[in-house]
């Protein structure tokens, strides 16, 4: 180390205490006291350096550290890189480091909210690409909990704050839960539905739905009026001694939409690989049912399909009639879907799988292929979730890549896009 200036030196110590802290959750006495005498030095309060203290907790006490801690991995500064490091090892430390054991309600909301904080210190950008790690974690966190004990004290359930993870164990487990603990499971589903719901509605509430129709007359009304237009198509009438334009023609817009609605069928995997999208796709398809001249149809499927359309409107009924894990059939979800294809040109299917048949890839693509040809616009996506991260049976993917509907990002903000494109 004699090599390395004395900000490197004190950053090396503080990021082999992490490590150390990671792998052996017993203290090493000689990088605790050097991290302790690091973080004095530097101005940092030593609560930093203790896992135990939440990040919630630490920025409650010291409330100048939440400026340092927004963005914090984004951008550099070398003036500031010792105790850039000892925050950056607190997140960690604190995010990373879940233990053994079982989980109390309180243990998993204090990892959410720390989670929440690695996530800002990230960005958007970064927070994306570590989506897939903090929700395994989250999951493990999740599996060791008691959860049926839980529910069953609203106090605790009280304590849960809704996520994909604690999501998917509550549809997992519904069918074993009664009385209070199945009240406060439905109650954290319809939140967690809530609250994606909102963030979705505000993606898609510029949809438009439907064309301008050029076969209809514009209504000759006032409020259509063209003036532009009309201006511009009257100016061989202007009399430049009286300074006057004579109109002999009015213009009016066009307004009229098609009154043929849009029909969208969505068709979900709900196999064990897929509850996240399930259940992006379930409110997703709510939130379009709920725009005018769309007529939109739901599937779920597993080794059965099922057809989910009548609670279309209310994507928390939906969830709860899912029946989550299993295998996957995609030509007996075909079977069901095609029959709902009356106007193919009109129509878009969106089939959410991770697409892996085994013995039936070759009839489900069979299906898909004369579903494309007959007009329908098909998008096939790998996922739908808020990390982008998709998982696609090769086989498939290079074979729809062939017939020009290549499987799009599993990010729900390209499907909200694409669907816009048709609806438009």
């Amino acid at each position: 180390m004699s090599d390395h200036t004395p900000d490197e030196n004190r950053r090396q110590v503080l990021y082999w205490r992490l490590l150390a802290r990671m792998f052996d959750h017993e203290e090493q006495p000689a990088l605790e006291a050097a991290s302790v005498a690091i973080v004095e030095d530097i101005g940092l309060p030593p609560a930093l350096l203790d896992p135990s203290v939440s990040v919630d907790n630490l920025v409650q006490r010291f409330p100048d550290l939440q400026a340092e801690l927004d963005g914090l991995l984004t951008a550099g500064d070398d003036d500031q890189r010792v105790r850039r490091a000892a925050l950056v090892s607190k997140l960690l430390l604190n995010v990373m480091s879940t233990g053994s054991g079982s989980v109390t309600a309180s243990r998993l909301a204090d990892w959410q909210r720390d989670a929440g904080w690695l996530k800002r210190a990230l960005g958007a950008e970064g927070a994306g690409e570590l989506a897939g790690v903090l929700s395994g974690l989250e999951g493990d966190l999740v599996s060791r909990m008691r959860l049926r004990e839980v529910l069953a004290d609203p106090a605790l359930a009280r304590q849960l704050t809704p996520s994909m993870s604690l999501i998917e164990q509550l549809l997992r487990d519904k069918s074993n839960l009664s009385g209070v603990a199945l009240a406060n499971a439905k109650a954290l589903i319809r939140r967690y539905v809530d609250e994606v719901a909102e963030v979705l509605r505000t993606q898609v509430q510029q949809t438009s739905v439907g064309a301008v129709d050029r076969s209809v007359p514009p209504k000759r009304v006032f409020r259509n009026l063209d003036l532009d237009r009309t201006i511009w198509k009257n100016l061989t009438n202007w009399d430049p001694e009286e300074e006057r334009l004579y109109v002999d023609r009015l213009f009016y817009r066009q307004t009229a939409k098609r009154t043929t609605p849009a029909r969208l069928i969505v068709v979900v995997d709900q196999s064990g690989s897929m509850v996240d999208s399930m259940v992006n796709c379930t409110i997703l398809a709510s939130i379009f049912a709920g725009l005018p001249k769309v007529d939109v149809h739901l599937i779920a499927y597993d080794t059965r399909a099922l057809d989910l359309t009548p609670w279309v409107h209310d994507p928390f009924e939906v969830l709860l009639r899912t029946k989550l894990g299993g295998g996957n059939d995609g030509p007996v979800a075909m079977a069901m879907a095609r029959p709902k294809i009356t106007d193919p040109r009109n129509t878009v299917m969106v089939w959410i799988s991770d697409f892996y048949e085994f013995d039936r890839s070759q009839p489900l693509f069979d299906g898909i292929q004369a579903v494309h040809r007959s007009g329908v616009k098909f998008i096939p996506v790998g996922s739908v979730n808020s990390s982008g991260h998709q998982s696609v049976n090769p086989w498939f993917r290079q074979r729809f890549k062939d017939l020009g509907t290549p499987v799009i990002s599993g990010h729900i903000r390209k499907l909200v896009f694409e669907l816009k494109n048709f609806l438009d």
